[in-house]
């Protein structure tokens, strides 16, 4: 499956890249979204790209092969920002994406477990160097702090049921797949909500990934620095992909704006349109949120 990135020409209106800028694009993954920068930066602006998953790094390179003169990749996390612009010395910067979904092919490829769709081992790390993984959370776990995992990242009503059904499970046989996570979860959620626009699993999913991979504790640990590395007059777009992102994103906007550092470019999320959708159903759940930041401000 190809990936297909999502509302570029949004980003590229918001964004604004012009000729010789450097730009970054802080989640690089298949650099869909970074192809599109370094033509429209052309002839001398630099790409910064930073993801946590080093096979996207590699796919990165063969992607942008033709411009390697202009593209500096970087294995790390976003949240490390202010660091990784220090070293690569790739200033100043005039644009930053952060596009918080992950890709086609981590779903369809990686063999991580990310989606319930197919039988893998339940891993769902970006990062193969941390030690925490789902299978760990799901068979480790107390139930009380999987009920909250579930509750809090996946908003799962039945967050209770499913956390009392894995910690019943887990005691028979570890729980190492995700057909077999996939199974119990079907059982625990009553049979009249398993059918509903979204599959019942789909929240429990979301939810451990996010915590196997600290999601939303690094895009809050992240967001100042991305501010702090963004040139005056500098463009920062958010692409988010559940509610929980997508609030975090627009309370930080909302408080910068007061403090005088940025002016909000969209006063509401911008979504994708109809035929993008029919194109590329992963953008359904896309919200872009974009910021210039003000002249003669430092923070």
């Amino acid at each position: 499956m190809t990936h297909i990135p999502v509302l570029t020409k949004e980003v590229l209106e918001y964004l604004d890249p012009k000729p010789n800028e450097n730009m970054i694009d802080a989640t690089i993954g298949e650099a869909g979204h970074a192809l599109l920068l370094l033509e429209k930066t052309k002839p001398d602006g630099r790409v910064l790209g930073i993801d946590l998953d080093a096979k996207q790094i590699e796919h990165a390179k063969i992607q942008t092969g033709n411009f390697s003169k202009r593209v500096v990749l970087v294995n790390d996390s976003y949240a490390n920002i202010k660091e990784i612009v220090q070293k690569n010395n790739v200033k100043p910067i005039f644009g930053i994406l952060l596009d918080l979904g992950y890709s086609s092919w981590q779903i369809e490829q990686s063999t991580k477990g990310f989606s319930f769709k197919k039988d893998e081992i339940l891993d769902m790390r970006y990062d193969l160097q941390d030690s925490l993984t789902a299978q760990k959370i799901v068979n480790e776990y107390p139930e009380r702090e999987i009920i909250k995992i579930l509750q809090e990242y996946g908003q799962e009503r039945f967050a209770k049921q499913i956390a009392g059904k894995i910690t019943e499970q887990r005691n028979i046989k570890r729980i190492q797949t995700t057909f077999q996570l996939k199974e119990i979860i079907e059982h625990a959620v009553p049979k009249k909500f398993q059918y509903g626009r979204i599959h019942c699993v789909t929240k429990s999913f979301q939810a451990l990934r996010i915590a196997v991979n600290r999601e939303l504790d690094n895009l809050a640990s992240a967001l100042p620095s991305v501010i702090s590395v963004l040139s005056p007059g500098g463009r920062l777009v958010v692409i988010s992909f559940h509610s929980l992102e997508d609030r975090m994103v627009k309370h930080f906007f909302k408080n910068k704006e007061k403090e005088g550092v940025i002016k909000i470019l969209t006063p509401k999320p911008i979504s994708a349109g109809q035929q993008e959708i029919l194109e590329n159903p992963r953008s359904r759940s896309a919200k872009l949120r974009a910021i210039i930041k003000n002249e003669k401000i430092e923070v």
